[in-house]
């Protein structure tokens, strides 16, 4: 589909249209003329006049021909429904007999509009008689109008804000904004307003030759003002400028530069220039074409400085093939020589199509953004983006299209990234009916994260511990403290004054917490806004261990006289240990003492050996099952010297000594087994903080041993 490309893309496009010999009247004639050498705005009005002098005395075909130009002529400086208009009364004329493409066109120009029902229709009207004429074109519009049909209802893809820039636009075109410095406070475009350089007007928009405005923005995102990047004829001239790119430090600018009327044969070239000290200097041209009539533009430089990415009527090039229409093109840098290369390479198919692919530009997290009528798309030119491929320099994935608000059924291009805020073209129309080339801006609105922290015991999430003192430390801001109620939750921190949130976009966070009487975390927890596109409630657990008595495991059993875990439905004992593991695995710098105890059955000398056996068994657990370094534990058996203190039925706190547990013997069998089996108990505690594997000694190798039981 062609566009304005003069206008978007600087590239004069030919008439491909049938001219009227030299025998026809001056009338027609001069509009031919003017038509056919893309002078668009010119020739309007003269093709409007050799409408009305033909009347009704012409052929159909001659009254086809010259409405058809001028239906092109409208289309082609983005008047979409002048040129609508048009194409219907060549319709009315037959003049699809002639000229099948009257249908297509009048598609195309139906869903710039959003009728995507109607556009349906002239697709179709256009397939039954065009024998596979623009098939990969017309599959295109036929999908995007099934898809984009329902225009008026679609969801947006992302929460975009879009706004026009009423304040940097006038009535004449303006495009191609690009950010020229690093805070984002200077914005260059293209605009053919009255105070660009010199006194001549482009014949096809009828407005001056378009210059290089520079729009400056202050802290809040408003405009200040508009004035020109050069008015001693360096970078501005009296040809047309536009669409620019800065390498990184923003010290060197590339540029298009195409040839006003006086040379419309010679095709557009891509200049670079230096900034020193805000003045522009040493201007010159880059070599990137074997002829003078192939056409240029667009730069686009990549975050490395290595590629510079292009847009391009060239037909071949080292070998590589063109897709057709304007493709993207790119050279490499060779550092050591200090030039670039002379042999563009086409970007290949996952980019180029049938179509026309253009705009290239980089956005702040290397997303690579380009313009394209080719790829499926709402309408016109539409932005697509291809994300970054991890570990690759310079590549990209398949591109995606923007989707709705950024794009609309008009053309929309040329945009610039800083992440959740930047600027594109859009020729989507207004409320005050305009349809041309304006600056649009896009926010994506801050996802709104707020952060609750709980603390508890170690493996024991009921248990809260109050009066906690909560830190988070952001990677890139000042950290902050709070304190748990009495369950071990601090207040919800979200809004911290005005506008100011405590969790915000794109950054990590680090969350500790501490409490006298409980071991110190030397691994924070951590939550991280990176790459969320949507609000969030983070709710964090921290978890801190009590040094101040033993830690006591959860249930562990064994069998009579054995030192085997069981495992089975009445009690999976190894899951239990899994609480010693984490523990260890969470805490890697501490080191603990593993004692393990009887009942009281059996004698003491054979009931000490049977709970050094079971030490050591748990102990085997943890280092052979579990990677934990043996020398971090020390196995130790108490025997049946030390018996547990349990909670009986009426709160009182008893010691479950021998005499206390035969109580039971006869009158309660179940109790006195439960009785025993808690005496039978596994516990540990810290004995330092300290852990160095580089110096701590080895293990005692007998605690891998078992002690037969006599």
């Amino acid at each position: 589909m062609n566009k304005l490309f003069h206008l978007l893309i600087f590239f004069f496009i030919g008439g491909n249209l049938c001219a009227q010999g030299n025998s026809a009247p001056k009338y027609l004639r001069d509009a031919n003329v003017a038509f056919e050498s893309g002078k668009y705005f010119d020739a309007i009005d003269l093709l409007k006049n050799a409408c009305d002098k033909i009347g009704t005395k012409g052929s159909l075909k001659e009254k086809g021909n010259v409405r058809f130009k001028l239906a092109e002529a409208y289309r082609l400086i983005s008047r979409y429904e002048e040129a609508n208009e048009n194409y219907d009364v060549c319709i009315e004329l037959k003049y699809f007999d002639v000229n099948p493409d009257v249908y297509f066109l009048q598609g195309e120009m139906l869903r710039m509009m959003g009728d995507y029902g109607k556009a349906q229709k002239s697709y179709s009207e256009f397939k039954k008689i065009s024998n596979g004429a623009r098939a990969s074109e017309l599959e295109t519009a036929l999908k995007a109008c099934e898809e984009y049909k329902f225009y008026d209802m679609m969801e947006p893809e992302v929460n975009y804000q879009v706004k026009c820039e009423t304040k940097i636009n006038r009535k004449e075109y303006d495009m191609s904004p690009s950010y020229a410095d690093k805070k984002g406070y200077k914005v260059y475009f293209s605009s053919g307003r009255e105070e660009s350089f010199g006194s001549g007007r482009d014949p096809i928009t009828g407005e001056k030759y378009m210059d290089i405005f520079v729009a400056e923005f202050d802290k809040n995102g408003d405009p200040t003002g508009v004035t020109s990047i050069d008015e001693n004829g360096i970078v501005n001239t009296s040809e047309n400028e536009g669409t620019v790119c800065f390498d990184k430090k923003f010290k060197t600018m590339y540029f298009t530069r195409c040839p006003s009327k006086e040379r419309m044969k010679m095709g557009c070239d891509i200049w670079v220039v230096d900034l020193v000290e805000g003045e522009f200097t040493n201007v010159r041209k880059m070599n990137l074409k074997t002829d003078e009539s192939i056409s240029v533009g667009h730069p686009c430089l990549t975050q490395d400085g290595k590629m510079l990415i292009f847009a391009s009527d060239m037909k071949s090039s080292g070998g590589d093939k063109s897709f057709g229409g304007r493709d993207l093109w790119y050279v490499t840098y060779d550092k050591k020589a200090k030039t670039w290369s002379t042999e563009p390479k086409n970007m290949g198919p996952a980019y180029n199509t049938a179509g026309n692919e253009l705009f290239p530009s980089i956005g702040k997290s290397g997303k690579f953004f380009f313009a394209s009528d080719g790829h499926k798309g709402i309408g016109g030119l539409d932005i697509f983006y291809s994300n970054p491929v991890k570990d690759k320099v310079n590549e990209w994935s398949a591109p995606k299209n923007m989707g709705y608000p950024i794009n609309s059924p008009s053309n929309d291009y040329a945009i610039t990234d800083r992440g959740r805020t930047g600027f594109f073209t859009s020729e989507r129309r207004l409320t005050n009916g305009q349809n041309a080339p304006d600056i649009w801006s896009y926010a994506i609105p801050p996802n709104l994260f707020d952060l609750r922290v709980i603390v508890h015991e170690f493996g024991s999430p009921k248990d809260r511990i109050g009066d906690a003192t909560v830190t988070v430390s952001p990677v890139e801001a000042d950290s902050w403290e709070g304190v748990t109620d009495e369950k071990g939750t601090t207040i919800k921190w979200d809004i911290k004054s005005g506008k100011t949130r405590y969790i915000n976009d794109d950054q990590e966070y680090s969350i500790n917490a501490s409490k006298e009487g409980y071991l110190i975390n030397k691994e924070s927890a951590k939550i991280s806004t990176v790459g969320l596109n949507e609000s969030q409630s983070f709710i964090v657990e921290v978890e801190l261990v009590h040094i101040e008595e033993d830690i006591r495991t959860p249930e562990v059993r064994y069998p009579l006289n054995q030192w085997d875990f069981i495992n089975d439905e009445t009690c999976m004992s190894k899951d239990s240990l899994l609480f010693l593991s984490d523990l260890l695995s969470s805490h890697p710098y501490i080191t603990i003492d593993l004692f393990s105890h009887t009942d009281s059955r059996s004698s003491a000398k054979y009931n000490q050996v049977l709970s050094e056996n079971r030490a050591k068994a748990v102990y085997k657990f943890l280092v052979e099952e579990k990677g934990i370094d043996p020398r971090r534990i020390q196995p130790i058996g108490m025997g049946e010297a030390e018996p547990a203190t349990w909670t009986n039925e009426n709160g009182e706190e008893i010691v479950l000594t021998e005499k206390y547990i035969n109580k039971f013997r006869s009158s309660d069998k179940a109790k006195f087994e439960r009785l025993h089996q808690i005496n039978r108990r596994t516990t540990a505690r810290i004995t330092s903080q300290e852990f160095d594997p580089t110096t701590s000694p080895e293990a005692n190798p007998d605690w891998m041993e078992f002690k037969p039981l006599k």
